[in-house]
């Protein structure tokens, strides 16, 4: 059975409204602020340092929004940008390390505290809250022992000129780290929503029970998107150094609700009821012209955190809204429930496999006794559900 024409469409219209209305904000945030301020907002100068400014504070998100898809919360990478940038800033300018080298041991550090977060909530069986911000603290302890409650500050030659490029160089007239945005966010696209991980990861965050009955290794798995999200972090500390040239164990604090604050926005865009990195893409970018705009208007400096935490309770209510919108869909008349892939069609784990009809006077599946067609119609008859 088929939903009414006039339901669907407006199912339909709903569906594109909750896609991109989060996108249709930003553009409009952005032409009411260009009209406001028409001499310095709509600027080559504030679009670059928009790029520029709001690239850590992306690439933190996806990080961060690996583990949400599975359903679970790392709230330790914001202490993890502060350790990783103290890090490599230590290798480098007291022990004397390379720059390569410094960089890959903390992208190598950042793969090993993302394993240990996804150990200690899947094996240890402690909640990601409590188990994230227990390392968390830890790693902030390790940052203030290392520079000993002060900060590192470089040498008068500076840092090397091929690492501060990283953040400092521009490419056809665009800041260096945005490509390194894109890039992340193209790369995990494709892999939650085209590779069996990622899939495998929806399946966890919506059924983690479904998940293990259909024979997904959900703890292995969820150990890999820590990880994921701890190398993501590392990388954001790579850039941070970059960035500040200056060690200070506390700055990865100031990143950690922005982050999460763009991961559950970005869940209500794109694929509502969903944390997806095109719809993080989307919503760092509204954040980021919001900050602009008020910071422009001269606001206060505390304006900057009520805007933040304001946001964050309004992106964990749409979240919520679009994910209990999602599961009303499986059960709407005449409505394809999306896969684990999010496109449409039936889900690997909800849908019940059909039933063949049973032969004359055989039992059903069930233990009835299946009755014979009546005369004059097929042999087959539809499937029960």
């Amino acid at each position: 059975m088929t939903a009414p024409p006039r339901r669907s469409r407006r199912w339909s219209a709903a569906h594109r409204i909750g896609s991109y209305g989060l996108l249709a904000l930003g553009i409009a945030l952005f032409a009411v602020f260009s009209v406001t301020l028409p001499a310095t907002f709509p600027t080559t100068a504030t679009m670059t340092s928009l790029l520029s400014s709001h690239a850590i504070p992306a690439v933190l998100a996806l990080g961060a929004m690996i583990p949400i898809v599975a359903g679970r919360f790392d709230l330790s990478i914001g202490y993890g940008l502060g350790l990783w940038h103290v890090l490599i800033l230590q290798l480098m300018i007291v022990d004397g390390w390379p720059w390569p080298a410094a960089c890959a041991a903390a992208l190598a550090g950042g793969t090993l505290i993302g394993a240990i977060n996804g150990f200690l909530v899947e094996f240890a069986q402690i909640d990601s809250f409590i188990a994230t911000l227990g390392t968390g603290s830890v790693m902030y302890a390790i940052s203030g022992w290392t520079t000993h409650g002060g900060r590192i500050l470089p040498g008068p030659s500076g840092l090397p000129l091929a690492f501060t490029d990283l953040y400092d160089m521009t490419f056809l007239g665009v800041p260096l780290p945005t490509f390194y945005v894109l890039l992340l966010a193209a790369v995990l696209w494709l892999v939650l929503e085209r590779l069996p991980l990622g899939r495998y990861l929806y399946v966890i965050g919506d059924n983690p029970r479904a998940a293990e009955l259909v024979g997904i290794p959900t703890r292995r798995y969820i150990v890999y998107a820590f990880a994921a999200s701890g190398v993501i972090t590392a990388a954001a500390g790579v850039l941070l150094a970059a960035q500040q040239e200056i060690g200070d164990p506390s700055v990865g604090l100031g990143y950690l609700v922005p982050a999460f604050v763009a991961a559950l926005l970005g869940s209500t865009a794109i694929r509502p009821g969903r944390p997806n990195a095109l719809g993080t893409l989307v919503a760092v970018t509204v954040l980021a012209i919001g900050l602009a705009g008020i910071g422009q208007l001269g606001a206060e400096f505390w304006v900057t955190p009520l805007f933040n935490g304001v946001t964050l309770l309004i992106a964990v209510g749409l979240a919520g809204y679009s994910a209990r919108r999602r599961e009303r869909a499986h059960v709407r008349p005449g409505a394809a429930p999306p896969g684990p892939s999010g496109g449409e069609g039936e889900s690997a784990t909800s849908a019940p496999p059909a039933r063949r009809a049973s032969p004359k006077g055989k039992a059903s599946p069930e233990g009835r006794a299946s009755p014979a067609p009546p005369s004059g119609e097929g042999s087959a008859r539809e499937p029960r559900t």
